[in-house]
């Protein structure tokens, strides 16, 4: 009986020194849990920043676009109507038209100087 006894306390002993060390690694893992679980909500929320942002800039250029396009379409016309002007007997207009534009332009260049 004492053999059992003997047996008895070093799996005693043994059984409390194991359950001390899970305790340890327990508490460890615990730890390096909850830094996990930081670390990953600190990402979460950087990328849910990240993809708000995308969705603003890609609003951004969208409309950014449909003006491109807008200004594109006046600037042909106006194009186009230059190319009318200038392929008529109305050359006498179209040199008016250009000593205006660089009258304007030099007017407008001198006020911005002067300031």
């Amino acid at each position: 009986m004492r053999r059992a006894g003997l047996g008895d306390a070093a799996a005693a002993g043994s059984y409390g020194y194991t359950n001390s060390g899970y305790s340890v690694y327990e508490e460890e893992n615990d730890r390096l849990t909850e830094s996990l679980r930081t670390k990953v909500s600190a990402i979460k929320s950087l990328s849910i920043e990240i993809g708000t942002e995308v969705k603003n800039q890609n609003k951004m250029l969208s409309e950014m676009e449909n003006d491109f396009d807008s200004t594109g379409g006046l600037l042909g016309a106006t194009m186009g109507r230059l190319r009318t002007l200038s392929r008529g007997s109305q050359t006498k207009l179209l040199c008016y038209m250009m000593l205006f534009s660089l009258f304007v332009f030099f007017v407008i260049y001198w006020i911005i100087k002067l300031r």
